[in-house]
């Protein structure tokens, strides 16, 4: 809230360079921050009485989002890569995807591998979790197993994460 919306009686104010300026009536507070040419903005509204404080709203906004933007720049987004595979893979196609897993995993992705049942591969289902294990296996420098194999309708899936 800034200047006319603030409706508390009693506000505590800071001043323009951060000094106490104590305890006043809204309308005093007012008054000083439009001798200053600049706004008077609720700061703290939970607190007893509310705290204020004489800035320029216009760069505290700004700074704001300048700050809003830095944290931002410094969160790192993890994103779930998936591989497919169904339960009669090769070897050969199953390293091209162990690398690929490899890949996504350096850069620092989830990894989720999918075992796509069709038709009567289902009656095989236990038989095929060996190919996960084997994939985790292969992983086993690079990464852990953070979610195990599991059944989920037709697929089997397991989520690898980075080893720390």
């Amino acid at each position: 809230m800034i200047n006319g919306q603030i409706r508390d009686k009693e506000v505590r104010l800071i001043g323009e360079d951060g000094e106490q300026l104590g305890i006043m009536s809204s309308k005093e507070a007012m008054k000083l921050a439009q001798e200053a040419e600049l706004d008077l903005v609720k700061i703290a509204p939970k607190a007893q009485p509310p705290v204020c404080k004489i800035i320029d709203y216009g760069k505290y906004r700004y700074e704001l989002a300048r700050k809003e933007k830095e944290a931002k720049k410094k969160q790192k987004t993890v994103e779930i890569k998936e591989i497919r595979m169904s339960p009669n893979i090769d070897t050969n196609d199953l390293n091209t995807k162990v690398n690929n897993a490899r890949k996504f995993l350096t850069k620092g992705n989830k990894v989720k591998i999918t075992l796509r049942f069709r038709g009567r591969e289902m009656a095989h289902v236990q038989q095929s979790r060996h190919i996960l294990d084997d994939f985790a296996k292969l992983l086993e420098d690079v990464a852990t197993v953070e979610k195990e194999a599991k059944l989920e309708g037709r697929n089997m899936s397991m989520i690898l994460t980075e080893r720390r």
